[in-house]
C-alpha cells in the first residue's frame, strides 16, 4: 500500500503566482430569488375519480360468475372428535404438509394412487394432505367421478379424521383437506 504524503503548507511565493495568475478577484452575491408563486388550493383528486367512476361500476358486475365454485362442498368429521377440529380444517388453520394430484387417472388408478398417498403419508409422520381430485367437469351425467371416489374412499380408512373441500385458493372444491390421525 502507498503512503500518503501530510499536505505541503504553500509558500509565499506560491501565493503570489497563484494570485498573479487568477488576476483580480471580486466577490459574487447570490441574486435573491423571486418570492414562490402562490399555491393552487387544494383538491380531492381521488374523491372526484372515485365519484366519476361510480355510474361505470354499477354496470358491472361485482364478481365473475365463471369464478364461483361448482360442485358440492365435501366435509366428514369421525365420530368422537370434536366439531372445532372439521371448522378449523375448513378455514385453512392446518398446514398442508404435501399433495397429490388425480387428473387424467381412471378410477381404478386414482384408489390405488389415493391408498398408497395416504400410507406413505402416514408412514412419514404427515398430519395435514392435500387430494387434488377436480371438480368433474368433464364428467358425463353422472357426476364428478373422482370426487366421488375420493368421498367414499376417506369416509372408509380408520386413519382419516376429518376432511373437507379446499379453500378456494387451493383449488376448492376440485380438492378436499384431509387430516390424519397423529401417529
Amino acid at each position: 500500500m502507498k503512503k500518503r504524503r501530510a499536505p505541503v503548507e504553500p509558500n509565499e511565493d506560491d501565493i503570489r503566482l497563484f494570485r498573479e495568475a487568477i488576476g483580480p478577484v471580486r466577490e459574487i452575491r447570490a441574486d435573491v430569488p423571486p418570492p414562490p408563486a402562490p399555491r393552487p388550493e387544494p383538491r380531492a383528486h381521488m374523491l372526484e375519480a372515485d365519484e366519476a367512476a361510480v355510474p361505470g361500476e354499477l354496470l358491472e358486475p361485482a364478481f365473475d360468475p365463471a369464478l364461483m365454485e361448482i360442485g358440492e362442498e365435501l366435509a366428514y368429521l369421525r365420530d368422537g372428535y370434536p366439531p372445532r377440529l372439521l371448522r378449523q380444517l375448513k378455514r385453512g388453520q392446518f398446514s398442508v404438509q404435501d399433495e397429490i394430484d388425480l387428473h387424467h387417472m381412471n378410477a381404478a388408478a386414482a384408489q390405488a394412487s389415493i391408498a398408497d398417498f395416504l400410507a406413505e403419508a402416514r408412514q412419514h409422520g404427515l398430519r395435514c394432505v392435500r387430494i387434488v381430485h377436480g371438480k368433474g367437469l368433464r364428467s358425463k351425467a353422472a357426476g364428478p367421478v373422482l370426487k366421488a371416489l375420493t368421498d367414499r374412499l376417506l369416509r372408509r380408512r380408520d386413519d382419516v379424521v376429518a376432511f373437507a373441500s379446499a379453500r378456494p385458493a387451493q383449488g376448492g372444491t376440485g380438492a378436499v383437506v384431509v387430516l390424519l390421525k397423529s401417529a
